[in-house]
């Protein structure tokens, strides 16, 4: 996986790396506040931002693997979880477990930090995402099988499920529907929550290729594909697949997620560039900013050397 790193919720971590060129940001509502040294050897991909904890989790991969901690409001480090080489992280308010998606899943205690169990599965755990609508943990792989369902109040695997293909991001309406763009098929993968079966494949008609990230209008039922060749984010209605439009965006997307306060969705490209497009109504959309932090080159090796630090880019919901 050649990958950069994803990171949204009330805030949206981009990593950079000493020595940064910062130039000065597109005109727009968003911009850098604070950076903060992550430190250590080893890579990372998906950064989750914990809403309700106020926590920021960066899972840290290579030997050993650890995920650590940060306060989402001060960007303080809080503590890791150890010995686990994980791709994301995922959190169950309700029962305060926490998920990794490594080999084997780690359980953790989101209040301790503590490991509660390990989890074995099958395939290469990747991108991960927990659904409130039956409290359960779905676990990404590239090979079969492409998706682990996990129970979050126990750890116990409720079933696996064929997407057909390589699944990049998820996302969910909370309602029994699962989404989940296939890299490499060029299409949304729909699935039922409850059966665990594939309703569904919107395919994106061209327009954009190799979908690296999903975000989701739940209200307008809109879904929002981030790609990678062509370049595009494809805005798609989740009831039918009918494409709505194509935007342009950064290259090297990795991840995608929409606000609904501000009805924006939100793109992060290995190029260094956050790209915000607007919502305007349901049929109406536009790129509103590019940001131009950009890296020293296109996209980095996997594993990030030393001295690797991330930066937050606060929106008017964060806290």
């Amino acid at each position: 996986m050649q990958r950069f790193c994803m990171a949204f919720a009330v805030a949206i971590a981009i990593t950079t790396f000493a020595g940064l060129a910062q130039k000065t940001p597109d005109p727009g509502p968003y911009k850098v506040l604070k950076t903060a040294k992550v430190g250590g050897a080893g890579g990372f991909d998906y950064v989750f931002a914990d809403d309700l904890g106020r926590r920021l989790y960066i899972p840290r991969t290579g030997n050993p693997g650890r995920i650590t901690v940060f306060n989402l409001d001060t960007l303080e480090p809080v503590g890791e979880v150890p010995n686990t080489s994980a791709r994301g992280a995922a959190v169950d308010p309700k029962s305060g477990h926490g998920f990794g998606s490594s080999k084997p899943v780690v359980m953790w205690d989101t209040k301790t930090l503590a490991t509660i169990k390990t989890i074995d599965v099958e395939g290469g755990p990747d991108g991960i995402l927990f659904d409130p609508f039956n409290g359960r943990v779905w676990v990404f792989s590239h090979r079969a099988p492409n998706a682990t369902v996990i129970n979050a109040a126990d750890g116990s695997i409720a079933g696996t499920v064929d997407l057909g293909g390589a699944p990049e991001q998820a996302v969910t309406d909370g309602k029994g529907h699962i989404y989940v763009d296939i890299e490499d098929k060029d299409n949304i993968a729909v699935v039922d929550a409850k059966t665990l079966a594939v309703t569904a494949h919107y395919d994106l008609g061209g327009k954009g290729g190799g979908p690296g990230g999903l975000a989701f209008d739940v209200k307008n039922h809109i879904l929002f594909a981030a790609c990678h060749n062509p370049a595009t984010m494809v805005i798609v209605n989740a009831d039918n697949g009918k494409i709505l439009a194509a935007l342009p965006i950064g290259t090297g997307v990795d991840g995608a997620v929409f606000n609904p306060n501000t009805m924006e969705a939100f793109s992060s490209q290995g190029d260094g560039t956050l790209t915000v497009i607007k919502e305007n109504s349901p049929t109406d959309f536009v790129v509103e900013q590019n940001s131009t932090v950009r890296l020293p080159r296109r996209r980095r090796p996997e594993g990030v050397q030393a001295g690797a630090r991330w930066c937050r880019i606060r929106f008017p919901f964060s806290r």
